[in-house]
């Protein structure tokens, strides 16, 4: 259950964003935010929150572990628009996440995948993508890069 525990406490995050999916587009934002994370549930759960204040709005993970299965579920929230979106589920092996699930864009079904990689003491990278082809293929629309504040 240690598997998040590098991720307590407090970050600057760079982000980058593609503002059009699934159209070939490159039109990818770039901004700030800040991220605090902490444990739950003697660590069997732990919940974040992230704060971008250039664009007005925030939203927060919470995971669970299931021992049963030795997955995480993770949910992320959306402060912008009150929404709880589908988890995606998985584990760490080798020092990276890889966590999936279905959820759904423009009323279109979709596969999201969340990856933690680079994982360090002072710095930690996520990335989201999505597929729309069942998983054949997958298109990275969110990364942020963490750096220890």
């Amino acid at each position: 259950m240690s598997d998040f525990d590098f991720l307590y406490g407090d970050w600057t995050v760079v982000n980058r964003r593609l503002g059009t999916l699934f159209s070939g587009s490159d039109d990818w934002e770039e901004f700030p935010g800040t991220q605090r994370a902490w444990e739950l549930l003697d660590g069997a759960a732990n919940v974040d929150e992230s704060l971008f204040p250039t664009k007005g709005w925030s939203g927060a993970t919470f995971r669970l572990f299931n021992p049963a299965t030795q997955e995480w579920s993770i949910w992320w929230a959306s402060g912008q628009t009150g929404t709880l979106f589908p988890p995606v589920t998985g584990r760490f092996a080798d020092g990276r996440g890889d966590f999936y699930g279905d959820d759904e864009h423009e009323g279109r079904p979709i596969k999201a995948h969340f990856i933690w990689s680079k994982i360090t003491p002072t710095s930690a990278r996520w990335e989201q993508e999505f597929s729309d082809d069942g998983g054949v293929s997958w298109e990275s629309n969110w990364v942020m890069e963490l750096s220890r504040a």
